[in-house]
C-alpha cells in the first residue's frame, strides 16, 4: 500500500498525523537553539554537484561495503532509542525493513524490544550499538549477550556524556522512556565516566569490529587509530546533543585526511535526499546512516513505510548517479562536487520545499 508514496515528502507528512505531537518533537528536534541541527543541513546545502556528460550510464550500480557487509545503496540504519514510542514493532520494525531491502541496521542499546528478540526477527546482518550504564560486569553482561544473539560488529556512542537540554521535550514535558529510567537510577553517570581507557576495554571485551559514533575533530579520528577502531563514526547525534556544533558535512574533509584511509568512515546528520548521500561519498564517505528519515517513514507506515522510503532514496541516487555521469559508487570523487551558497534557510525541513503548506 505504501507504493502510494512518490516521495518522502509525502512520507513525513503522513508521520506528522500519526505522531503525537510529544513523539513527532523527540524525533524531529534539537537541543536548545537547534543550531547544529540546521547546520547539518546547511553544511549538506552549501555544496553543489559538478556533472560529466557524455557517459553511458544506461546501468548504474548504486551498491557499496562497510565492514565487508554489502549495502544496496550507501544508507544504513541510524541506532533510534525509544522506537516503540514511533511504531509499535520497535526496533523489530526498522530490522524487517533493512532485511527486505538490503541494508544493515544498527539497533540501539535503548530501544525495544529486547536485543535478542530483534536479533532474531531477520536474518540480515545488524550492529549492536551501546551506551555504559554500568561497570565491568555490566558490560560483560551485556556484551555476552549481544555476542550470543549473532551481532555483526559493536558500535560505541562516545558524544552522550551528558543528556542536552532539548527544549521541544522540555516544553512538552516529556522524556523518553529510557530517559526516565535514568532519572530514576543514575545510571547515566556510567557515561560520564567513559574514557579512551575504557573504550578499550569494552573493545576487547567485544571482540568485534568496532565502530565509534560521535567522533566530532580530525584530533580524536587520529586517537580512534590509534586504539584500533574499525570504523570511524562522524556524527553530532543528529543535532540533539551539543548545540552551537558544527555540521557532520563540515567536519568529514578533515576526518578523512586524518584517517587516510586506515578506517572505513560513516556519517550521520541531516541526510534526506539521494544528492545528499553522494556529497558525503564524494568526500569519503563509504556510507550514511540516517535517523530522522528512518524515525518518520516508521512513523507513517512501519517497515512497509521505512522500505518505501529507501526504495524512494534508491531512485534519487540513480537518478542522480545518471545525470552525474557516474555508473558506480566507486567512480565518485571530490571532482563531482563544490562549494556553493545554499538556496534555502536551513531546518530540519528546508529540503522538502513543498511541505509547508502541506504539512498538517
Amino acid at each position: 500500500m505504501y507504493e502510494q508514496y512518490v516521495s518522502n515528502q509525502e512520507i513525513v507528512v503522513q508521520a506528522r498525523r500519526n505522531l503525537p505531537q510529544p513523539v513527532w518533537d523527540y524525533l524531529s528536534g534539537g537541543s536548545e537553539s537547534e543550531t547544529t541541527m540546521r547546520r547539518n543541513r546547511l553544511a549538506l546545502d552549501s555544496l553543489a554537484l559538478r556533472p560529466r556528460v557524455l557517459v553511458d550510464v544506461s546501468e548504474v550500480d548504486t551498491s557499496t561495503t562497510v565492514l565487508g557487509h554489502k549495502l544496496r545503496i550507501p544508507v544504513m540504519l541510524a541506532p533510534i532509542g525509544s522506537l516503540q514510542q514511533i511504531t509499535p514493532e520497535g526496533a523489530v520494525a526498522a530490522a524487517k525493513a533493512a532485511n527486505e531491502f538490503g541494508t544493515v541496521n544498527f539497533v540501539s542499546s535503548v530501544t525495544q524490544p529486547a536485543l535478542e528478540e530483534t536479533a532474531a526477527a531477520t536474518p540480515s546482518d545488524k550492529i549492536f550499538q551501546l551506551y555504559i550504564r554500568g561497570g565491568l560486569d555490566w558490560i560483560e553482561e551485556i556484551l555476552g549477550r549481544v555476542k550470543k544473539s549473532g551481532y555483526k560488529a559493536l558500535c560505541l556512542t562516545v558524544d552522550s556524556a551528558h543528556y542536552s537540554n532539548r527544549e521541544r521535550q522540555l516544553m512538552n514535558r516529556w522524556l523518553p522512556p529510557s530517559k526516565r529510567r535514568e532519572a530514576a537510577n543514575q545510571d547515566r553517570l556510567w557515561q560520564a565516566k567513559l574514557t579512551w581507557k575504557t573504550m578499550d576495554a569494552i573493545k576487547e571485551i567485544a571482540g568485534l569490529p568496532f565502530l565509534l559514533k560521535g567522533v566530532a575533530t580530525a584530533e580524536d579520528a587520529r586517537i580512534a587509530l590509534d586504539h584500533g577502531v574499525d570504523v570511524i563514526y562522524i556524527s553530532n547525534h543528529g543535532g540533539r546533543q551539543l548545540d552551537a556544533g558544527q555540521g557532520t558535512m563540515d567536519m568529514l574533509p578533515e576526518i578523512v585526511e586524518a584517517v587516510d584511509g586506515k578506517a572505513e568512515v560513516v556519517i550521520d546528520g541531516g541526510f534526506l535526499r539521494g544528492t545528499d548521500v553522494l556529497k558525503a561519498v564524494a568526500l569519503g564517505a563509504k556510507a550514511v546512516t540516517i535517523g530522522k528519515l528512518q524515525g518518520w517513514a516508521l512513523g507513517a507506515g512501519g517497515h512497509e513505510g521505512l522500505v518505501r522510503a529507501l526504495q524512494l532514496l534508491e531512485n534519487e541516487i540513480i537518478i542522480a548517479m545518471g545525470l552525474l555521469g557516474v555508473t558506480s559508487i566507486d567512480q565518485i570523487t571530490p571532482a563531482h562536487v563544490c562549494k556553493a551558497p545554499p538556496a534555502v534557510l536551513p531546518t530540519e525541513m528546508s529540503t522538502f520545499i513543498n511541505l509547508p503548506n502541506r504539512l498538517l
